[in-house]
């Protein structure tokens, strides 16, 4: 067989052939084409099989085959997704523990990662939208658009009129007919949607105001609705919710995310709803009094308004930062604090029981603190750090200051768990300034003085019940690290987990709290502003559904490593990088989120990580910047006004001692017309409202319950939309829907084969319970990834892919695909990827050159499966998909704060089956386990509708 000239590595897969220049779309010849290419990297398309132009399984997605990859007609492999199975552990060299030494330097930022230029609202600029109406679909009414067209007039703030640029849309897409905003109807059966449709932002918001800051961008607020309906019957009769996805931190540390600072300490409320002044305020007499945009109270103007005290001169208030900026953060004056600001308090809670020490979580712990001592926040030299080992006895460590130069560390032990004392209350919790060194030697000690500790046991209830006792005049964090079951004193637990139940009804009862320890715990931990955060590591049973309640309730976290071996590299890196930005994190302390919105409207319900103190009120011992909120919003009168504000405002200590208000106000218009609700939904706002409710659910009336609301929804709102909006037909067999929300069926088909929610008698419960503990934390891009995880295409991807754009200087990613595995062909490499998990797929037929240059092995079966990484070799191509898959895991530049570093499987299409089987599972649009295929589910929805 002869390969044509722009064939990179197109062969038999016996025959070895020198790789050529491919040639692209108005290339010159291949002659020319090699003298221009000379110097440059050159380009490989791996494939096998007989040569086809623009067949095959990626020709056509995202529109052209890009670069000159060549594309091979060979069918699609059919893998049928199977059975879930318990996390597979690679038979990696299982090193002896003791023998294990901890790599270097974690600690520092990863080579190659840059903060990221956050593009449009967090995400990747616009891509120019939604697809124009399917043909005789007609556009809806102007709606939205025309209604605020008489805003420009109104000067809200005073402020002269400027229009704003509007950035040109890329090229690469069709103009759109019209505004946005317009309703597209689309046939969800004729016209699939597309991956990149969930990297769209949200339907724009119409301005109410000039300035670009004014309104709140959506990495920070977004809304289920982007056209609020001006009555609750118009509400109801849509069917969509109306809520709030509120993340209030873009980035675990200020430097990547900078908000402006309002430092002069004089804010301006509202006398009557307590309202913060903002753009969309008016002003009244000459500039004396103020209108606010919530209840239309006019207020005073304090009168240092438009003084600067420092340079003791006026000034434009113009420049105000809140007159201009929807997200702003006034420093506070005295009268929001109710005690001095409080210190940042670590107290750690070490598992010292045999289970911890074998596996080395232990040892890799105190490490990790020990090198990550400098990147504890410390600015105002306050920050305290106490240490507290558990195993059937409470052992407390009284560390001395360093200038008591003969002093050692002395361990005391508590055997009394019923009220456990505590023996010197005075060096239990010492300044990390003051007793550095002691610090330091203590956690060089510690591994040692348990190293042969037999005890199996844990009274882990007894600890936290002590640590809250040590810290509760303070405040703080306790910070769980344990591998074991607690099953001794306060809060036993049992081992509940019966296979038997799995797939049953009776499996929502191992999803619920074993012992009411752990709530009424967490609620008067809540009380003396103290965060539990745990990170669980047992490679048994743990009860994660019982111990996520200490977390859940105190706006802490739970972090789950099931099967976690220090032996493995893989483990310990992953886990010494996590809490090493964990322990960097700049989190806020004894905060409060409150939500305001203008009259009529009214915050109802709330979902997420803290505990809802009254009935607006939620209170955060400790405030995490790598989670989001849920507000439901009720619309209680009718609704006047052209726009609706609505303002969150986080009340907290930072991390240094000051105390602070965060303010994001966001500016909604609103209608009396149902398409222009619908035309302005964001499917992944409605998504992550419904995540949360189903978490709920499962948690009240288990999975079944959870999975049959969710479908019920979705045929809800199709019904609605097909009776109110496309004129009750369905024509030609097909499923109408808005093209913003035509992402919706397949993200809730992704929740509900999520691995928190899917029906399956294979997996346990601890992984069922971490998942929704991540279901009903994630911030949204992250909770979209995770939902329907990102495919991409490596062995053709195009000449830029894994190369840094020339303009902004990130890594490219490949096109994203669609999950179905029609879309993988026997001879490609693929990355999956949910944002927690990363699964290297290398199929059956995968030639040896392209085995050769990704991982430096002459044959596919040396490739070693299992959790590991791309090796660095000195290849191209190999560069390019290192920076790939770095680039994927990259939440930085999706505009949200995380620790997590996703561990990375490699998989062989004829390997491991059962690492093979867990990565099919997310292939969301395939028939796997007990769940259907995203054309058997539209078909399903299109019976329900149709009746």
């Amino acid at each position: 067989m002869s390969a044509p000239p722009n064939d990179g590595y197109a062969q038999s897969p016996g025959q070895q052939m020198q790789p050529e220049q491919p040639a692209s779309v108005g290339s010159p010849p291949p002659d020319a084409a090699h003298a221009h290419a000379a110097g440059k990297k050159k380009k490989r398309g791996y494939a096998a099989g007989a040569f086809e132009v623009g067949a095959g399984a990626n020709a056509a997605v995202g529109g052209q085959v890009q670069g000159g990859a060549p594309q091979y007609g060979i069918p699609p492999a059919q893998q049928q997704g199977a059975g879930y199975s318990s996390y597979p552990q690679p038979d990696a060299q299982q090193a002896a523990s003791q023998g294990y030494q901890y790599p270097q330097g974690y600690g520092a930022p990863q080579p190659g990662v840059q903060p990221q230029q956050a593009g449009y609202g967090g995400y990747q600029a616009p891509d120019q939208g939604y697809p124009a109406p399917a043909a005789g679909g007609q556009p809806g009414a102007p709606g939205v658009a025309g209604i605020t067209q008489g805003m420009g007039g109104m000067q809200l703030g005073g402020q002269p009129q400027q229009q704003q640029p509007v950035a040109p849309a890329p090229a690469a897409q069709a103009a759109r007919a019209g505004p946005l905003n317009h309703l597209y109807p689309t046939d969800l059966m004729n016209q699939p949607f597309s991956v990149a449709e969930l990297d769209l932002p949200p339907p724009p918001i119409t301005s109410v105001t000039p300035s670009p800051d004014a309104n709140c961008p959506p990495r920070y607020v977004r809304s289920t609705l982007n056209a609020v309906p001006t009555t609750n019957s118009l509400l109801k009769k849509s069917k969509l919710p109306f809520a709030l996805v509120i993340q209030p931190y873009g980035a675990l540390h200020d430097d990547e995310d900078p908000v402006p600072i309002v430092q002069d300490q004089v804010i301006s409320r509202c006398r009557r709803c307590r309202t913060y002044i903002n753009p969309f305020v008016t002003f009244l007499d000459h500039g004396h009094r103020w209108r606010c945009n919530m209840c239309n109270l006019s207020n005073d103007v304090p009168q240092a308004f438009d003084w600067d005290a420092a340079a003791q001169q006026t000034v434009d208030r113009w420049q105000r930062h809140e007159l201009n900026h929807s997200v702003v953060e006034f420093v506070a004056p005295q009268e929001y604090m109710v005690r001095p600001p409080q210190p940042l308090v670590y107290l750690f809670l070490f598992d010292v029981s045999y289970a911890a020490v074998s596996n080395g979580l232990l040892a890799t712990s105190a490490r990790t603190i020990l090198d990550s001592l400098n990147r504890i926040p410390n600015a105002d030299r306050r920050t305290r750090l106490g240490f507290l080992a558990v195993d059937t006895s409470l052992h407390y460590f009284s560390i001395p200051k360093d200038d008591d130069e003969n002093a050692e560390t002395n361990m005391l032990v508590v055997s009394d768990l019923e009220e456990p004392f505590l023996p010197v209350p005075h060096d239990l919790l010492v300044p990390l300034t003051d007793s550095r060194q002691s610090i330091e030697k203590f956690l060089q000690k510690l591994p040692d003085m348990f190293q042969n500790n037999q005890s199996n046991g844990s009274c882990m209830g007894s600890a936290l019940r002590a640590g809250h006792k040590l810290i509760s005049a303070l405040g703080g964090k306790i910070v769980v690290l344990t591998a074991s079951l607690p099953n001794v004193g306060a809060g036993k637990l049992e081992m509940r987990e019966d296979k038997k139940l799995l797939g049953t009804s009776k499996e929502g009862g191992l999803l619920q709290t074993g012992n009411s320890f752990y709530k009424s715990f967490a609620v008067e931990c809540s009380k003396n502003q103290v965060s539990i955060d745990m990170f669980l590591f047992s490679s048994q049973y743990q009860d994660v559904a019982s111990l996520s309640n200490l977390p859940r309730y105190t706006g802490g976290q739970t972090w789950f490593y099931p099967g976690w071996h220090a032996s493995r590299p893989e483990d310990a890196l992953k886990f010494a990088s996590e809490f090493s930005d964990y322990l960097s994190s700049e989190i806020g302390l004894e905060a409060v989120l409150r939500v305001r919105a203008t009259t009529g409207l009214r915050m109802n319900t709330f979902y997420g990580n803290f505990f809802n103190r009254s009935s607006d009120l939620c209170a955060f011992p400790a405030f995490p910047r790598d989670q989001c909120y849920v507000v439901e919003v009720a619309i209680d009168e009718n609704i006047t006004k052209n726009f609706v504000c609505l303002q969150a405002a986080v009340l907290h200590t930072t991390c240094n001692g000051e105390r602070r208000i965060r303010v994001l106000t966001l500016a909604l218009p609103t209608t009396t017309n149902l398409s222009d609700v619908y035309a302005s939904a964001d499917q992944c706002a409605i998504t992550t409202y419904f995540s949360h409710k189903a978490v709920e659910r499962t948690l009240g009336s288990g999975l079944e319950a959870a999975r049959d609301a969710l479908q019920a929804k979705l045929t809800e709102l199709l019904q609605t939309f097909k009776k109110e909006l496309a004129g009750g037909s369905m024509g030609g067999g097909g499923l109408q829907f808005p093209a913003n929300l035509r992402g919706l069926p397949v993200l809730f088909l992704g929740l509900i084969k999520n691995v928190g929610l899917r029906k399956s008698t294979q997996i346990p419960s601890d992984i069922r319970s971490a998942a929704l503990c991540l279901l009903s934390t994630l911030p949204v891009p992250l909770l979209m990834r995770y939902i329907y995880p990102r495919l991409y295409s490596l062995h053709d991807m195009p000449d830029n892919a894994g190369m840094p754009d020339e303009e902004t200087g990130q890594i490219v990613l490949p096109p994203a695909l669609n999950l179905s595995s029609e879309r993988l062909v026997s001879y490609g490499l693929y990355l999956i990827d949910d944002g927690q998990t990363q699964f290297l797929w290398v199929g059956r037929d995968a030639v040896p050159q392209l085995i050769a240059d990704v991982f430096g092995v002459e044959d596919r079966s040396q490739v070693h499966v299992g959790k590991g990484r791309v090796p660095e070799l000195d290849s191209d191509f190999n560069e390019r998909v290192r920076a790939v898959v770095n680039k994927s895991k990259d939440h930085r530049s999706l505009g949200v704060g995380s620790i997590t570093v996703p561990h990375l499987y490699i998989v062989r299409e004829d390997g491991e089956p059962s690492l093979k089987l867990w990565a099919q599972t997310l292939l969301v649009e395939d028939r796997a386990d007990q769940g259907v295929s995203a054309a058997q589910w539209l078909g399903v929805l299109r019976e329900k509708v149709v009746q």
